[in-house]
């Protein structure tokens, strides 16, 4: 069967994401049985092996080449703590039992960890930013998409509790123009609601079950701290015209830069045919757009199950447009052929 007769380019995408999380799952499950515990040291090997062919499957569907010999110590380690950390009693035992086992797991685990200490050391000198500095320097050590988790995580978590003030972020040779002020009276509800949803709750749950109250307590309280977090973060984000292009930025949700040279033309009366085109891109929040970017090449766009999509026009909402749309206008006039 052929790539394309597999499906779109989504479906494989999901599929390689999905599938190595379901095949560790089995083989946990199967790893639990009566005939593992029977024959635990076979029942080791198996597990470790489906790990490591699992992951360096993954690692080779998601690879546009051979990979790197760093990407596959990092596999092997990866399987390695895998099988210690989810495997049951009986075979952890066997593991921690056996020295050759333990031996070639340690290996790789250290190895892993201290060629990835070498590269993050260079990688956070390496960055000006410091942010993104020890972010690179973590992903040489855990996996990139955990480490993007925990960043973002992070960000929300210290927005929400610590950032009460002071300007918003915005890099040097770079003009912020906000679009918070519509979006105020709807985030005040929200954080209303909220608030009273979770006294009703736990009052309501108080009387049926303490420990249900608690526990649905504890997670609207993060709930809440994200809202809050999110909803500060319009103010602090805003849409930026910067050196090589417009930012389009909606809080934590949408990042999007738009180089200059995409850039065909700005319209500001346009339909809402034009804003809901599949190749429109709607980055305005709860409200509708005021400026619509016609981009000649189009742009990419990562998208969760789909890869990245192309889009041709992208259409957001400013507080003040007509200030944007003379200093962008001027900007393309200064490029114009």
């Amino acid at each position: 069967m052929t790539a394309d007769q597999f499906g779109r380019p989504w479906q494989r995408t999901l599929a390689i994401k999905a599938a190595p999380f379901i095949i560790l799952v089995l083989a946990g499950l199967a790893a639990r049985t009566s005939l593992a515990a029977a024959y635990p040291l076979i029942a080791l090997l198996l597990f470790w092996w489906i790990a490591s062919d699992t992951m360096m499957l993954s690692l080779l569907a998601r690879s546009s080449g051979k990979p790197g010999a760093k990407a596959v110590l990092g596999v092997l380690a990866m399987a390695s703590f895998t099988v210690l950390a989810g495997a049951p009693h009986a075979l952890r035992d066997m593991a921690l039992a056996t020295p050759a086992i333990l031996a070639v797991m340690g290996t790789f685990l250290v190895g892993h960890f201290a060629w990835g200490l070498i590269r993050a050391g260079k990688s956070l000198r390496g960055h000006e930013d410091r942010k993104a500095g020890w972010v690179a320097a973590a992903s040489e050590v855990l996996p990139p998409a955990l480490v993007r988790l925990a960043a973002a995580e992070l960000t929300i978590l210290y927005m929400a509790l610590f950032r009460w003030g002071g300007p918003a972020d915005v890099p040097a040779d770079c003009r912020a123009f906000s679009y918070y002020r519509h979006l105020a009276p709807m985030c005040a509800v929200m954080l209303v609601l909220s608030a009273i949803e979770m006294t009703v709750y736990h009052l309501l749950l108080g009387h049926w079950s303490r420990t249900a109250a608690m526990i649905l307590f504890v997670i609207s309280d993060a709930g809440f701290v994200y809202l809050v977090g999110f909803i500060k973060s319009f103010r602090f984000r805003p849409v930026l015209l910067t050196p090589e292009g417009v930012r389009v930025r909606t809080g934590f949700l949408i990042d999007q830069l738009v180089p200059i040279e995409s850039i065909a033309r700005i319209e500001t009366g346009f339909s809402g045919a034009q804003v809901r085109a599949p190749g429109s891109f709607n980055a305005a929040l709860l409200a509708w757009p005021n400026i619509l970017l016609v981009l000649d090449p189009p742009v990419q766009r990562p998208s969760l199950f789909k890869g990245s999509r192309a889009y041709s026009k992208i259409a957001f909402r400013l507080d003040d447009p007509e200030a944007f749309v003379r200093l962008l206008r001027w900007r393309l006039g200064r490029i114009a052929p």
